[in-house]
């Protein structure tokens, strides 16, 4: 693998690759410092203060530079706080599917036979389910809450990284150095420890930065629909809770937190496809 410096120096080269990173930089830095941009009201500051003498105010509003939801939320502590909320689905859900994913498709790839061929049809069953459908059924039959939309996401997510894992380690596992670790006596679990894990992680890492954008979008779809705590803090529910004013006019409880759902999105999907484009040169040449 290349060293970082010259992963970090290749990246920089790709105007859309920065582009993206800055929009990552941006957010997690909102979602780190937001006990510091606010001042929680509420004894917890994932639950967004209500202003009952202040409905619907608009954007510029004494105390409200976002304006407030239908329902007297502060937009602006919603859009900080939600980056956090976002940070902490995103992380969660990803460090869940790939520790499952990466181990149910190393047993099933480097192990191969009868187990392979069980775990695989574990996973053609749950790849024929659509993702989105999948985890709202799933969050639906657990009931409103936010821990149950990535307990859902888990669920859905880590079968990609058993499939994606599998087929790396059957092709880098046909390798001569593994034939010739086998040959000096290294044990199956020093041989995938040293040579095989190493050279089959770079898909799955590409996929996890992908991912951390796309659970989000599908978090907050969930969030939208009533599947997560009514008032939390999080971009879904303030989409759903601005969504009765559009009509009205009053855009700016919906537009907002949607404008930070597509740039959390959008950073990570660029960032992703750039880190591809330099991890596996063959995709870059492919286009």
């Amino acid at each position: 693998m290349r060293r970082v410096g010259e992963l970090i120096g290749a990246l920089l080269k790709n105007p859309t690759t920065v582009a993206g990173l800055t929009f990552i930089i941006l957010l997690l830095g909102m979602a780190i410092l937001a006990p510091l941009l606010t001042e929680p009201n509420t004894p917890d500051a994932y639950q967004m203060p209500r202003d009952w003498g202040a409905i619907a105010v608009p954007p510029g509003s004494p105390g409200h530079i976002l304006g407030t939801t239908n329902v007297g939320g502060d937009v602006l502590y919603g859009v900080i706080w939600g980056a956090r909320t976002s940070l902490r689905l995103s992380v969660i859900v990803v460090s869940l599917t790939v520790v499952v994913g990466v181990t149910v498709g190393s047993i099933a790839g480097f192990r191969g036979g009868r187990i392979d061929e069980i775990l695989m049809r574990i996973v053609d069953v749950f790849l024929s389910i659509p993702e989105l459908i999948f985890a709202l059924a799933i969050a639906a039959v657990l009931g409103p809450s936010f821990r149950n939309i990535i307990l859902a996401l888990a669920v859905v997510f880590w079968v990609k990284y058993a499939r994606i894992m599998r087929a790396q380690i059957i092709h880098v596992k046909e390798n001569e150095y593994v034939d010739a670790a086998r040959v000096i006596g290294d044990s199956p679990w020093r041989i995938y420890l040293k040579d095989v894990l190493p050279n089959s992680i770079t898909p799955v890492v590409v996929q996890a930065t992908l991912d951390m954008g796309n659970i989000v979008l599908v978090g907050a779809t969930l969030s939208f629909i009533g599947l997560s705590e009514a008032g939390i803090a999080e971009w879904g529910v303030l989409v759903s809770e601005g969504q009765a004013g559009i009509s009205a006019g009053r855009w700016w409880a919906s537009t907002f937190p949607g404008l930070m759902v597509f740039l959390w999105a959008l950073g990570f999907n660029l960032f992703g496809d750039g880190l591809r484009d330099i991890l596996d040169p063959r995709t870059e040449s492919s286009r």
